[in-house]
């Protein structure tokens, strides 16, 4: 059995979640192999401009304060 059948097969009897982690690991190992790596920035700006483009507003800066506050548990930069 070459690789890509044994990595397939073993792919194939995991549940869908792992399925989807290993997709996920892989596509990080493709996009850091990639000879035409993009920035951090590029990509950003991209993600930036799709929502823009849907239509969905955009966190002010409240909000972003806000949303990483909820996501700290509520602790603040201030706080610590």
């Amino acid at each position: 059995m070459s690789p890509e059948q044994e990595l397939l097969a073993k792919w194939r009897s995991l549940p869908k979640e792992k399925q989807e982690e290993v997709l996920d690991f892989v596509e990080f190992l493709h996009v850091k192999n990639s000879v035409n790596k993009v920035s951090l920035g590029d990509n950003l700006r991209k993600i930036r401009a799709k929502i823009v483009a849907s239509g969905e507003p955009l966190l002010t800066q409240d909000e972003i304060v806000k949303e990483i506050a909820s996501r700290r548990g509520g602790l603040r930069e201030t706080d610590a």
